[in-house]
């Protein structure tokens, strides 16, 4: 988010931001892997209020640069690899897996380097140790498409020192010399072909010195890296049997589930408990505070079922008249006055010649707040023991997470183990500043403390909860005036964009709110295509809490930008592909071979469609990737079918292409959801209407696509894939709509008639 949690969702603003503000660093500052000096970071993110939650990481995984090896905790093997005797290889990951590969991905890259047997590695999770930070950002993250981008050297890098410990090891035995060693497949071969195992070196190696400089391979010579590769989980998740965070079970354990208020932060007037009491495996019914200053009840039971019939049965009487209580009718009109105003400037070309231009084009785009809804609902299990305290969930940011149950509970942040476990999606929902859910669970855990309960408390959102419960994609209007001549050349392109900041009243707003301008809002706007562009922006402040959603402000940027550029091509009696390779011009390589790959797989412009079917095209970049569709629609009955989406993507090297094409294929589906009627969260009176399934649509299998998806060769370094599957969607479907129905679809989701 990312962040990617993206979040799903900290994108990549957080670092280019950082990079560009920090001052230039001695040749004796010691740096991170994204090139920021440590001071540097440390003196902007003491000015944002960020130093809060990373500095005691950052000072602790420094510390292990007083190791004889002078390495950091992140580059030091000791963390990361573990060799059984029988040679089985576990990588721990520094990253959350909630479905985006990296549980192989990571080990894949550092088996390479080790030159392990691939049918013996496994994988583990990591957790809040600083080992696991991420090494450009320097804090625990999963977010902004960066595990494989911000970790594909580290991995590699300590692959690389784990086989080095191991050659040594076995020249220590044989008495040899170590230069006339090699590795394959989990072995250290000698002179005349004698080998010993990995399993039978582990120990001795892993009690060598690690070096601090090693070779890496010449990606000719890669034998797993650039492989389709089986995801490691494959099996597990197929059959049922991988567990989860919902799924934590320890001795004695309890479940909580919370009462919270139906309009975000209000408080009690009054509870009556009596009925829930009653219910047979409840062990208390307690009063705790919830996120925003709010205030809920928590049921606290033997499990789940007698937790929510409990929490059914409460009689609550809120206090709503100090909260303000939003409206999405009224909200979108006050939304559309401040569309025809400039905002905070973020780009100030010169569009003047909009006046005069030959053709004008005049447009107004409204997008809904929209819930991430992962499979698995938010969940988070907690443990307190005197002074101490475990906690386990899926959490896209460990560190910061650990650092606000300490502050919630009252404990030393060094008391504080997070154990990430695996999650079932998150989208974002679970990287956020406020550590929400995480807060919660242990206040819920807290009060069972008071309470006289000495167990381990699982607290556990229901699917309504997680609809109704808050930190949505903003809710944005976007208006456009843009002048052009007969040939297509953009003269002027005045743009205003209204929505709330994601990060505004956050910790990272200092590093990315600059000039009153929400850098997560504006991201995909402008770029790659060459023009005069006034860009201002809005951004509110409204009681419904906001966060990133899947690739973040691309969901809404870059339907706006692709659906218009392509009916400026549409009014000038242009190709909309020849159009959006003129404007990128060669200066984007990257853009224009992805876009060439789809259009050639896809049969565009040779094949004939059938009746009733159009192409319709897009191509954006996110989180330093890009993807361009094809796609092929039709309308019937009066709403748009999505039939065959063609992608290509350039991601640079591809690790494992399997996991490239499934991130595509699951993003294109989660970018059609934008598209369905009834994917929208509206509020009336405070209160969110939706509440599941029922009345907050996803796609069903009947509406899944074919989808192809082809990967631009590159040796490059890799880019994100996480999240740039989406932007480009929903854009290429409803430019493939308008050229059925003859009508621009301005909002999302779609209303056609």
């Amino acid at each position: 988010m990312h962040f990617e949690a993206r979040l799903n969702e900290l994108p990549r603003h957080l670092q280019s931001l950082l990079q560009s503000n920090s001052p230039e660093t001695s040749a004796t500052t010691e740096t991170s892997a994204g090139g920021l000096s440590r001071r540097s970071f440390l003196k902007m993110a003491t000015a944002s209020g960020f130093a809060l939650g990373c500095y005691p990481l950052l000072a602790t995984a420094q510390d292990a640069a007083k190791a004889p090896s002078g390495l950091k905790a992140t580059e030091q093997p000791g963390a990361f690899v573990q060799i059984a005797k029988d040679g089985t290889v576990t990588v721990t990951i520094n990253r959350l897996e909630f479905g985006q590969g990296v549980q192989t991905a990571l080990p894949l890259i550092l088996a390479e380097e080790l030159d392990a047997d691939w049918s013996k590695v496994k994988f583990a999770n990591g957790s809040n140790h600083p080992a696991y930070v991420d090494p450009a950002f320097g804090m625990h993250l999963t977010g902004g498409s960066n595990t494989i981008a911000h970790s594909y050297t580290q991995y590699r890098e300590l692959g690389a020192r784990t086989r080095a410990m191991l050659v040594q090891a076995a020249a220590t035995q044989w008495g040899a010399d170590a230069s006339a060693l090699r590795t394959e497949k989990g072995f250290v071969v000698g002179p005349g072909g004698k080998k010993l195992g990995y399993g039978e070196l582990a120990e001795a190696a892993m009690a060598l010195p690690v070096p601090e400089k090693v070779t890496l391979k010449d990606p000719k010579n890669f034998r797993l890296i650039g492989k389709p590769t089986g995801r490691l989980d494959a099996q597990a998740k197929s059959t049922g049997t991988q567990d989860f965070g919902i799924d934590m079970h320890l001795p004695g354990m309890l479940t909580a589930v919370v009462a919270r208020p139906p309009v975000f932060g209000a408080k009690l007037k009054s509870v009556d408990d009596a009925a829930a009491k009653a219910i047979k495996g409840v062990k208390a019914v307690v009063r705790v505070p919830t996120d925003r200053g709010g205030e809920g009840v928590a049921v606290i039971a033997t499990g789940y079922w007698p937790a929510k019939q409990a929490r059914d049965v409460l009689k609550l009487e809120w206090d709503l008249a100090s909260v303000e209580k939003v409206d999405s009718v009224k909200q979108l009109a006050s939304y559309k006055e401040l569309a025809k105003q400039q905002g905070a400037l973020k780009y100030n070309d010169d569009v003047s010649k909009i006046a005069t231009a030959p053709h004008k084009l005049n447009a107004e785009f409204v997008f809904p707040y929209l819930a991430h809804t992962p499979m698995e609902p938010l969940n988070c299990t907690v443990a307190i023991k005197g002074d101490k305290a475990e906690l386990w969930m899926g959490t896209q940011m460990p560190g910061l997470d650990g650092f606000a149950a300490s502050a919630t509970l009252g404990l030393k942040p060094e008391n504080i183990a997070v154990h990430t476990q695996m999650a079932g999606g998150g989208f974002g929902r679970r990287a956020i500043a406020t550590s929400d859910y995480v807060v919660e669970a242990c206040q819920v855990a807290k009060a069972a403390v008071a309470a006289g309960l000495d167990a381990p408390v699982r607290t556990l959102w229901s699917r309504e909860d997680d609809v109704k419960g808050g930190y949505y994609r903003p809710m944005h209007v976007h208006r456009a005036d843009i002048g052009f001549d007969a040939q297509g050349n953009i003269l002027g392109w005045d743009h205003v964009i209204v929505g709330q900041s994601i990060v505004g009243g956050t910790p990272f707003e200092g590093m990315m709110v600059k000039n009153g301008v929400d850098a997560t809002a504006v991201e995909g706007m402008k770029e790659p295509y060459e023009m005069p562009m006034r860009l201002s922006v809005h951004h509110p402040k409204i009681n419904v809490p906001v966060l990133w959603w899947r690739s973040v402000g691309s969901t809404h940027t870059a339907f706006v930008m692709e659906t218009l550029l392509d009916e400026i091509a549409q009014t000038t009696k242009q190709d909309p592909v020849a159009y959006r390779l003129k404007l990128m011009g060669d200066k984007h390589p990257r853009h224009k071979a992805a876009l060439e790959l789809a259009v050639e797989k896809s049969g565009y412009g040779k094949k004939k469609l059938p009746a009733g079917r159009a192409y319709g095209v897009a191509v954006h970049e996110s989180f330093s990737s890009i993807v361009a569709y094809v796609v092929e629609a039709s309308i019937k009955n009066g709403q748009p079918k999505l039939h065959k989406v063609t992608a290509g993507v350039h991601c640079n090297l591809a690790v494992n292409p399997k996991t490239v094409e499934a991130q595509v294929q699951g993003a294109a589906l989660m970018g059609l959801s934008m598209c369905l009627p009834g994917a929208a969260i509206t509020l009336k009176d405070g209160v969110v209407e939706q509440s599941n399934f029922g009345d907050f649509v996803v796609p069903r299998i009947t509406d899944m696509p074919q989808v192809a998806v082809h990967i631009v060769p590159s040796a490059d370094a890799p880019t994100g894939m996480g999240e740039p599957g989406l932007p480009a969607l929903a854009p290429a479907f409803a430019n493939a709509v308008a050229r059925l129905s003859g009508k621009r679809l301005r909002e999302l989701p779609f209303k056609v008639s």
